[in-house]
């Protein structure tokens, strides 16, 4: 059976409006948002390895806040880089060969253990696999004259994490130089013209957290959990 590993990226330092830490560190439902997140993955799989990617300027306060709140799942922590792809590329050098790996958005915290299961379960069938949700608002492409023009919705997807791989292809697909085109674990993958990950159905309810009221909306999600 093939280890598996999941690299958590919270590297990011942005504070919106209103919030005195970057969003990885808020507190959701008592706790904060990154061990939600940790926290499903060690519900999946207790022996996945974790691997955490975070600011250098907040290593130890993440430390901190493990005692604070008394959370011991084992994680290896990463310093991020100046990009998302940097920060991963860093990940990945934690990461064996022979293995599943997958890349999770660390302010996604209510992904939940059978998607996870589904999206592994799939990469280890097929080198790699993907969630995605359908669109429900009407979607509308710019032109260049500052008019707009709708366009068929169910072509399109959102795309969502864990993005799931067989570590040597991610491994590989990361030695390219960084393109602005690569927005994904997927597209830097699809890159290199030697695979097309496979898509699966993702979740409403696997939202990223942005705004305050992603926040409001985890928080409620929660609630209706319990």
């Amino acid at each position: 059976m093939q280890k598996k590993y999941v690299l958590i990226v919270a590297g990011g330092k942005g504070v919106r409006t209103g919030w005195d830490l970057p969003k990885q560190f808020l507190l959701l439902n008592g706790r904060p948002v990154l061990m939600h997140t940790i926290t499903a993955f060690y519900d999946y799989d207790p022996q996945i390895h974790v691997i955490l990617v975070l600011p250098e300027d907040y290593t130890a306060y993440w430390s901190k806040l493990c005692t604070d709140f008394k959370f011991d799942i084992p994680c290896r922590i990463v310093t991020g880089g100046a990009t998302r792809f940097q920060s991963v590329r860093k990940g990945l050098e934690m990461v064996e060969r022979g293995a599943l790996v997958g890349v999770h958005d660390g302010v996604r915290p209510l992904v939940d253990r059978s998607l996870i299961a589904k999206v592994y379960e799939t990469a280890a069938a097929q080198k790699a696999a993907y969630p995605v949700i359908p669109l429900i608002d009407s979607l509308r492409e710019l032109d260049s004259d500052d008019h707009s023009h709708a366009v068929e919705r169910a072509k399109y997807r959102l795309v969502q994490t864990p993005q799931v791989f067989w570590s040597d292809i991610l491994i590989d697909a990361y030695k390219q130089e960084y393109n602005e085109a690569f927005t994904d674990d997927v597209s830097v993958v699809e890159a290199t013209q030697t695979l097309r990950p496979v898509m699966v159905e993702g979740s409403q309810e696997n939202i990223k957290i942005t705004a305050a009221v992603d926040l409001m909306v985890a928080e409620t999600l929660l609630r209706c959990r319990i």
